[in-house]
């Protein structure tokens, strides 16, 4: 579970980079940056409990 965690926060992190990249994306940027805080703090909840 956590390698497929890792796995999303790298593509959101891609997504951002060509967000900002890439002119006329910034919609993409935005996307990527709140679904990779989302997914972070998804990990970081799921690796404190004992689940």
């Amino acid at each position: 579970m956590l390698g497929f965690i890792a796995l999303l926060l790298v593509v959101w992190l891609l997504l951002v980079v060509v967000g900002a990249v890439v002119e006329g994306l910034f919609w993409l940027l935005v996307i990527g940056a709140v679904l990779f805080v989302a997914t972070a703090a998804f990990g970081w909840i799921r690796r404190n409990t004992n689940v």
